[in-house]
């Protein structure tokens, strides 16, 4: 049997909130999922279905192929019952292998030590079959083994991803504080925007909104800028069947004439980093860039667009005294400038957010590194506005 043509369990995690959009995806590339939880969706697929998987999602994390389930009670109970399973037929000779896992054990206080007795199974179980000894290490570049296990319930995996898919590959310059590619796509998708209407982001920093609403609108998607994948290091792996899906990427950019998405910033060492992003991930000739402050942006007139800003919310940079001024000004800005537009506002300090001064039509959950945020929606009026033209729910 070859997991790469065998439909098996399939689990996507993603980051907390981002599961709905994520959903969205995994629908919209024709797979049926079968269950969501807070940070994923289960499905069943091969892996040769997961390497479509891999090349196309945005919002995801890991795409983990299920192996086996089981209880344990401790660790050496996990051991036994990896020991036996044939590891020599999943792992090539040459290759070599990583462990990860998700613990939550009364009986480990340290998750690495179950990563060990996973590693010890693998080790074992191929050095009994084979007389030597499989190379191993922390870095994710070749086979990766991934370990569930909370309370009595465990479930090892192939991890067909290996490095996380959040991380898109194209932003070299992050900046300071920058948003991670997939939850910059989930707040995207969590918009009203048509993917044709003008899409303005003041305060870009390192530009990850920007270049992923222009990934977006013409359908470039992530496995453009990957050429690495630890389904690539497992027995079976026919690399044509890469080849084929990697070719599609190509096929299915679509060019949206006339689109306009500006992105500005005071700082021009972050516009120059931007641009730097965006020529990485091959927009840059899609995005108007230019040094100004928020309040001097080019806001196109008479057609409904998004407004999007992500401004420092004092977790991180900056003081929250001084951030309350910048948030009443971004809310007299939206009401001045923006009419007929929807604005948003993405924060994770609801008290600064107070201070724009509009009562948010939605509040959106979203979650980064250890901050609950929101992101905050706008229906800013105006006298021409046409409330149809930016429905909800547009397809992924």
């Amino acid at each position: 049997m070859s997991i790469y043509t065998t439909e098996g369990a399939v689990t996507i995690t993603c980051h907390k909130h981002m599961m709905p959009y994520l959903e969205q995806e995994v629908t919209a590339l024709g797979y049926t999922v079968d269950e969501t939880f807070v940070t994923g969706v289960k499905l069943r697929a091969s892996v040769n279905a997961c390497i479509r998987l891999n090349l196309n999602l945005r919002c995801a994390s890991q795409v983990l192929y299920s192996l086996k389930s089981f209880r344990a009670f401790n660790a050496d109970e996990v051991y036994r019952n990896l020991v036996d399973f044939p590891w020599e037929d999943l792992i090539p000779e040459a290759g070599n292998f990583s462990i990860t896992s998700n613990v939550k054990n009364d009986t480990i206080n340290n998750g690495m030590f179950a990563n060990l007795r996973v590693k010890d199974a693998i080790i074992d179980r191929i050095r009994e079959k084979r007389g030597t000894r499989p190379s191993t290490g922390a870095a994710l570049t070749g086979a990766v083994i991934h370990l569930f296990w909370k309370n009595e319930t465990a479930e090892v995996f192939v991890d067909t991803s290996g490095e996380s898919l959040a991380r898109h590959g194209y932003r070299k310059i992050p900046g300071q504080a920058p948003m991670l590619e997939s939850l910059a796509a989930a707040t995207v998708y969590a918009t009203r925007w048509d993917r044709t209407s003008p899409f303005v982001n003041p305060m870009c920093g390192s530009g990850t909104l920007a270049i992923e609403a222009a990934m977006i609108a013409t359908n470039r998607r992530p496995g453009l800028f990957r050429t690495n994948y630890a389904f690539m290091h497992l027995t079976g792996y026919d690399e044509q069947v890469y080849f084929d899906e990697d070719a599609k990427l190509e096929e299915q950019i679509t060019e949206v004439p006339g689109l306009r998405i500006i992105a500005t910033d005071y700082s021009e060492r972050a516009i120059e980093n931007a641009k730097k992003n965006a020529i990485a991930a091959g927009v840059a000739g899609m995005i108007d860039f230019s040094v100004c402050d928020f309040a001097d942006t080019e806001i196109p007139p008479d057609v409904p667009g998004i407004f999007f800003v992500n401004p420092e919310y004092g977790e991180r940079l900056g003081e929250v005294n001084e951030l309350a001024e910048t948030y009443g000004r971004i809310g007299d800005f939206m009401k001045k400038k923006c009419g007929g537009y929807f604005g948003y506002v993405f924060t994770g300090n609801l008290e600064l957010a107070k201070k724009i001064g509009l009562k948010a039509k939605r509040r959106i959950e979203f979650y980064t590194s250890t901050i609950d945020c929101r992101l905050l929606e706008y229906e800013l009026y105006s006298g021409t506005r046409d409330t149809g033209k930016l429905p909800l729910n547009t397809p992924i």
